[in-house]
């Protein structure tokens, strides 16, 4: 992180050249795929004895999609024994599903990410005073995420074009709202401009600063262009939308290392000098290395481990402890002495 600039940027550029093509993958492509569920279709979807098993039905997978998962496995299992080419399906692996799960490792490991923001949720909630300038905020972030975490649980377990949405324009807001709280909380914008010469700072909800509502119209304007540009767009973008979540994910990680170098231009607290430095300052750089390394997991994707685990589902796996500890940050961030007046 000592240069973390040029860090951002060589991850933006790295993620940008390797964001995968979705729509479709050489295994779809393949003859003998296309071949194998022309087959199946036509002796299995064409009787009416075709019954698929309850956990299936439940997860809404139909008979042509129980043929692309068969002949899929069938073309894995061929290429695994003869040492060949494991290629991608639909944009995915192949994965085993477990009761109707197509990705039961991702949907564990999102589950994971929601346990720890319910109980990071739970934690602020007891700890941080209900007249905390910060607490609305972090609760926000919260109940945000939980939203976010949810939609992914739900997507992984079955892709479709309405769950894949949700998935991706949760997270989109999830990352935009984490920038939104941080400028709110670095630049002070929680605090009126006649409080910023007082010796106490309050949270009312009656008395906001202009900046912090002109700052909430964009962040919102921002994130409904973004919805309807992919939602309109003839195709899904996952470029763009690759692109815009690690911009505003790179501004936010380098936002908060201001907050752990005292020499840089950003002053945490209102009430205490610039060069006021929290013994757990350090830990918002160290959480942004750790989030610029969990993400690069998904610059390197591979075959899944034992057609379950891959470098989508470790990133996942990597982000629930991260989370746990980012809501301590936020915590000790919140009680820390230096929001309130320094005694003479």
């Amino acid at each position: 992180m000592i240069m973390p600039r040029n860090t951002a940027a060589l991850l933006l550029l790295s993620s940008l050249l390797l964001v995968p093509t979705t729509l479709a993958s050489s295994g779809d492509r393949a003859p003998q795929f296309q071949a194998c569920i022309a087959r199946c279709a036509q002796q299995a979807c064409s009787t009416s004895l075709f019954r698929l098993p309850k956990a299936l039905r439940l997860t809404r997978w139909t008979c042509t999609d129980e043929c692309r998962y068969t002949c899929m496995h069938a073309i894995t299992d061929h290429a695994v024994s003869t040492h060949g080419d494991i290629h991608q399906y639909y944009g995915k692996w192949p994965f085993w599903r477990l009761a109707g799960m197509q990705e039961p490792a991702s949907v564990l490991f999102s589950l994971l990410n929601l346990f720890a923001h319910i109980r990071g949720l739970s934690a602020a909630n007891r700890s941080i005073p209900n007249d905390h300038p910060m607490r609305t905020y972090y609760m926000g972030w919260g109940i945000v995420n939980v939203n976010a975490w949810i939609w992914s649980a739900v997507f992984h377990t079955r892709d479709t074009p309405l769950t894949e949405k949700m998935d991706y324009f949760s997270a989109g807001l999830a990352i935009l709202y984490s920038l939104f709280y941080t400028v709110v909380r670095l630049f002070h914008l929680y605090v009126p401009p006649e409080q910023r010469q007082r010796l106490v700072i309050s949270h009312s909800p009656t008395m906001r600063s202009p900046m912090l509502v002109s700052w909430g119209i964009l962040c919102l304007l921002l994130y409904v262009l973004h919805v309807s540009y992919l939602t309109l767009s003839p195709r899904f973008d996952y470029t763009y939308n690759m692109a815009a979540n690690l911009v505003i994910g790179v501004l936010h990680n380098l936002l908060w290392i201001t907050y752990s170098f005292p020499s840089l231009p950003i002053r945490p607290f209102l009430l205490r000098p610039r060069g006021y430095h929290p013994k757990y300052a350090y830990r918002a750089a160290l959480f942004a290395l750790l989030t610029t390394l969990a993400t690069a997991l998904e610059l390197f994707d591979f075959p899944p481990w034992w057609r379950a685990i891959d470098a989508h589902a470790l990133w996942h796996l990597s982000t629930a402890p991260i989370v746990s500890f980012w809501w301590l940050f936020l915590i000790s961030d919140a009680l820390d002495e230096g929001w309130s007046a320094q005694k003479a």
